[in-house]
């Protein structure tokens, strides 16, 4: 059962690796309407010009008096900009981190089974380091 299940995680993993720019950059997109980032086409000639003046697939900010806003510019994928607030790029944030610890725990989580490994060629296993808790200088290094 674990054989399968880790095989199937590599699967998932290799897969999501396969992801093409475009996937990567609509997946993207996804979570800043999700986050409250509203989409702005570049429906004009002007706007199509503007749209090319900003760097792709980055934020950038905005500062109009009291008012802070996030565009990130997308002349790739959908032709748009999305504008969000300071709420929104916030919620856009912490989904990212919640995505990146996720990502790390997954990584992370994977038992380890080979009876051909020889988990004792790499000495004591304990709670800390030093004499008596695994590693350290009664160890015999």
């Amino acid at each position: 059962m674990k054989k399968a299940f880790l095989a199937s995680l590599i699967c998932v993993t290799a897969l999501s690796a396969c992801e093409t720019p475009q996937q990567m950059v609509a997946q993207k997109e996804d979570h800043l309407a999700a986050a409250g980032f509203q989409l702005k086409p570049a429906s004009t000639p002007q706007r199509i010009a503007m749209l090319k003046k900003l760097p792709a697939h980055h934020f950038v900010r905005r500062i109009h008096g009291d008012t802070v806003s996030y565009i990130y510019a997308d002349p790739t994928v959908c032709g748009c900009l999305y504008v969000g607030d300071q709420t929104a790029y916030g919620r856009y944030r912490a989904y990212q981190q919640q995505q990146n610890i996720a990502d790390e725990q997954q990584m992370a989580a994977q038992d380890y089974q080979d009876a051909q490994w020889n988990w004792g060629e790499w000495g004591p296993w304990g709670g800390g380091f030093g004499p008596g808790y695994g590693f350290g200088p009664g160890w015999g290094w």
